[in-house]
């Protein structure tokens, strides 16, 4: 089964854990202990054209005491989700400082995607879809944000399989011999030794 590494990043408070839990293992909780450093899970992922795949998910400390381990722990991702809080402004605006870390520290193919956490707060809420589409075009994010709650499980698999699909999208290619997906910097086909077709530049 094919794996790949997936990061979340964001603000202390911003719902990290919680959007974790809920697309792991399908719980809320009302109250959550903020991560001290660094948490993981893995999630079998099933996609179209009977795709599977693995993901692996690093969850870090919000607080700035423990964004010295987010640098380390970009290398190797295929994906990173920012996280911002609808209800704080500041969640926002502290996207930038994670975007720079991760654009200084991931592989320059990395899946960059903005992500609305507590939705269901909505007289709270403080944080536009137009203001965070805003930042998303910014940075030249993959997608347009993707607002969830954790609590109602609203949009949660949604965000989790627009980046599987993206993931795939860029890093396999299908071998049109037999039908299987294969890494699309290998020059031949892993499962039937078919020669891969190089794409095109126009």
């Amino acid at each position: 089964m094919l794996k790949y590494k997936i990061v979340l990043a964001g603000t202390k408070d911003v719902g990290k854990s919680s959007l974790i839990n809920r697309f792991c293992d399908n719980v809320f909780h009302e109250k959550t202990m903020s991560t001290i450093g660094v948490a993981f899970k893995r999630k079998k992922v099933n996609l179209d054209d009977d795709m599977n795949l693995e993901l692996h998910i690093w969850d870090f400390g919000g607080e700035e005491k423990y964004r010295t381990l987010f640098p380390s722990y970009c290398h190797g991702a295929s994906a990173a989700l920012i996280l911002y809080d609808t209800t704080n402004k500041e969640s926002l605006i502290d996207v930038e400082n994670w975007v720079k870390i991760i654009d200084k520290n991931a592989d320059e193919n990395v899946i960059k995607i903005i992500i609305g956490t507590k939705i269901d707060l909505k007289d709270k809420r403080v944080i536009t879809f137009a203001e965070a589409k805003k930042a998303s075009q910014k940075f030249d994010f993959f997608d347009d944000p993707v607002e969830t709650s954790s609590k109602t499980g609203e949009n949660v698999e949604r965000a989790f399989l627009n980046v599987s699909k993206e993931i795939i999208n860029r890093n396999l290619q299908l071998c049109k011999n037999c039908g299987e997906f294969f890494v699309k910097n290998l020059k031949i086909c892993n499962y039937c030794g078919a020669k891969a077709e190089l794409e095109q530049n126009n």
